[in-house]
């Protein structure tokens, strides 16, 4: 999650735990501080006795043929297609994204809206959970989304207590398990759908990103992952894998994945030796094809162990920087007939983070240590927010090259079979990025943005508040009005 505002919800709860127990610098004495000492090992051996873990549920595949491929995106129509990533942020997340869809759906583009234009959509934590049940419902989800989960309490099976027996199995691995979270999504949003479910013809590529903690990268929940782990991703429960993306260290406890090396003879794609063998690849795709790898290796990795998307890639860009990288083709993954028909890809990231916060570096005292443990987290994740951005930025430039190159080599019969237009031009085409964030909007309303906590329940009025933040921001922002205008509908 954008700088990580749930990681410090339950520092600032383990702070409050300690203090209440007494083990502060101000303790009154000696014989308090050993009884303090005395609860606090008696709960961490109740936490240990009560630890939490979720045994893996994927299943492996049944036959090599069972191994499912990436489809292509569908066929919108036009010239223009778009392209969406949403942050993480918890509800405060889902409500800005669905703001945003809201906001496209508002902008007409030939016989229907941008909306329609929407190929590919990434999800990270709280945008997970948006961008799956877009994926999944499609315009029938600008009609319930809210209701269905904005107005609802999704905490309402969490444990959130805060207590010495919580903090001791947030020490053992997590307090909540998959009993939890996920069981909720499936019964009040998902309906028992799968990863199949979501990759049905005609839908836009949906990309759920979570981390894996072993190998230290982004895991994107796609046939090629599953594939790797030779497991069948169509079985796979859609809640599970939106939880694995909101699963905030000690607060939840890791989605797990089994591997099954020997399940399966299908070789891992020629891109992951390619990409292994080739210094200058970029690291991100390097450290995930590293990971493919350890998947088949018995000796390596038996299970993967998932937490929040967040931690590795707060935007969800992994997906299209591992999908070029995997792409035969200069216009992968875009279709031959659609790469030689278009004239722009509008990629929109959606930003629901909330900035600095704090008053500490305005005095002599401080951080805390809670705030210390929030601002080291913050720093790490927004490190790793910048670099990724830089190289989803440069795979978007490689691709709009060698997608431009490809067009202007075409012969005039090939162009015939593709059908491209008589006015065509194979220059005339370009990825465009724009980011629609809570600063783009006035201080005051951006800051009443800000405020708002990363929790999975938030007041009626602040979910209204969101969602009409992210319309307004799509209406009223220059860059995104400016690349849609000129690409024509």
């Amino acid at each position: 999650m954008r700088h990580f505002s749930a990681a410090k919800l339950w520092a600032d709860r383990i702070g409050l735990a300690v203090q209440i127990s007494g083990v502060t610098r101000r303790s009154v004495g000696a014989s308090r501080l050993r009884n303090c000492a005395t609860t606090v090992v008696c709960a961490v051996l109740l936490g240990s006795c009560a630890t939490a873990f979720n045994a893996p549920i994927n299943v492996q595949v049944a036959s090599d043929a069972a191994i499912m491929s990436t489809a292509p995106p569908p066929d919108v129509g036009g010239n223009t297609v778009v392209a969406l990533a949403f942050s993480g942020g918890g509800t405060r997340a889902a409500a800005f994204a669905h703001g945003v869809m809201r906001g496209l759906d508002r902008i007409s583009a030939g016989r229907g809206t941008y909306f329609d234009k929407v190929v590919f959509i990434s999800g990270v934590s709280g945008g997970s959970v948006a961008a799956g049940y877009y994926g999944l419902r499609g315009r029938a989800a600008l009609n319930d989304f809210r209701e269905r989960f904005l107005l609802r309490n999704a905490e309402e099976d969490l444990d959130t207590s805060i207590n010495l027996v919580s903090l001791a199995r947030g020490l053992e691995g997590g307090v909540n398990d998959a009993s939890r979270l996920p069981r909720w999504l499936d019964r009040n949003l998902f309906d028992g759908a799968t990863l199949g479910d979501l990759y049905g013809p005609g839908k836009p590529i949906v990309w759920i990103n979570a981390s894996d903690l072993y190998n230290r990268t982004p895991f994107i929940f796609s046939p090629v992952t599953f594939a790797a782990l030779c497991s069948d991703v169509r079985a796979y429960p859609l809640s599970q894998a939106v939880a694995a993306s909101a699963a905030v260290p000690v607060a939840f406890v890791p989605i797990v994945l089994a591997s099954f090396p020997d399940g399966c003879d299908v070789p891992l794609p020629s891109w992951v030796e390619r990409a292994l063998a080739n210094r200058s690849a970029g690291a991100q795709v390097r450290a995930f094809a590293a990971a493919l790898k350890r998947y088949r290796d018995p000796g390596q990795l038996r299970f993967v162990k998932l937490a929040d998307g967040g931690i590795t890639d707060n935007f969800g860009l992994s997906g299209i920087v591992v999908a070029r990288e995997a792409a035969g083709q200069p216009y992968a993954p875009l279709t031959r007939q659609r790469a030689a028909n278009l004239r722009r890809l509008v990629f929109i990231v959606v930003n629901a983070g909330t900035g600095t916060k704090g008053d500490w570096s305005r005095t002599v005292q401080g951080p805390s240590g809670a705030e210390m443990l929030g601002a080291v987290t913050d720093t790490a994740i927004e490190s790793v927010v910048r670099s990724g951005f830089d190289s989803f930025r440069l795979t978007l430039r490689e691709w709009e090259d060698a997608t431009r190159k490809w067009r202007c080599r075409l012969s005039q019969a090939e162009l015939a079979r593709l059908g491209v237009p008589q006015d065509w031009r194979c220059s005339e085409f370009s990825f465009d990025v724009v980011e629609i964030a809570f600063d783009q909007l006035d201080p005051a309303r951006a800051a009443m943005l800000a405020s708002v906590p990363t929790r999975f329940r938030l007041p009626p009025d602040q979910v209204e508040l969101l969602i009409d933040a992210g319309t307004d921001a799509v209406l009223a922002h220059p860059g995104l009005r400016r690349a849609l205008g000129r690409a024509g509908p």
